[in-house]
């Protein structure tokens, strides 16, 4: 489809230095930065966190009936 656009000179001058700097024809890289700005944007995903592992050494308490322990704290009237 054949239109006619008003660029501002700034965009045309971005324009033409992409279309350069890729060797590309001044419509084709106008027609990439009109695909590029109307294509939908999915937001980044935040990169994970990088924690520390720390060996602590053996446990000092015995941890085998923990979940005992920790049911019956629960089950204590505050």
């Amino acid at each position: 489809m054949r239109t006619t656009v008003t660029l501002d000179p700034d965009v045309q001058a971005l324009l033409k230095e992409a279309a350069h700097r890729s060797g590309k024809p001044f419509k084709v890289a106008l027609n990439e930065a009109i695909r590029a700005g109307l294509k939908p944007h999915r937001a980044a995903a935040a990169p994970l966190p990088h924690w520390p592992c720390i060996d602590m050494g053996a446990p000092l308490v015995d941890l085998t009936k923990a979940l005992a322990l920790a049911d019956e704290l629960d089950d204590r009237p505050r």
